[in-house]
């Protein structure tokens, strides 16, 4: 018996397109990190890139359980002594950017290294309901259906 092993020209590449609004953020984030690397695929193989790529809409009408949107806090270093800086999810999300935090937590599922860098350009998120992907066909996957904990009413 052999064990398959895929080849990056063999993987067929499919386009999703999920609605982030209401969804909860590690949830989501879970889901599509698994979605990115291939898991949910039989020719998952890990060091090829075997997933989709995907669109996310909405991504600045995420929630969070609990105290989380308050409480929990982003690190980062300036590169300066003393050049620590802080930032809630309440304070990104209302910020410029707001589909950052959507971003940060994936990003920080996948293991890092090339294959990490690869897997997040084909991520697409996108903070209004408007994007620039129709050409592709994106299928449409309804996350709020798959487990009614995904969603916080």
């Amino acid at each position: 018996m052999k064990t398959y092993v895929a080849k990056p020209g063999e993987v067929d590449k499919k386009w999703i397109l999920i609605d982030a609004s209401g969804l909860v953020v590690g949830r989501l984030a879970s889901l599509i990190a698994m979605r990115l690397k291939g898991k949910h695929k039989s020719i998952y193989t890990p060091h090829v890139d075997c997933g989709d790529n995907i669109i996310v809409v909405n991504a600045d009408k995420v929630v969070f359980t609990g105290n989380k949107k308050e409480a929990k806090r982003y690190y980062w270093h300036t590169g300066y002594p003393g050049g620590i800086k802080e930032r809630s999810p309440r304070q990104i999300l209302e910020g410029r950017f707001p589909e950052r935090v959507l971003i940060k937590a994936v990003e920080r599922m996948l293991a890092r290294g090339p294959l990490q860098r690869q897997l997040m350009r084909n991520l697409k998120v996108y903070k209004g309901a408007e994007h620039p992907h129709e050409a592709q066909k994106p299928e449409v996957l309804d996350v709020a259906s798959l487990n009614s904990k995904n969603v916080r009413g």
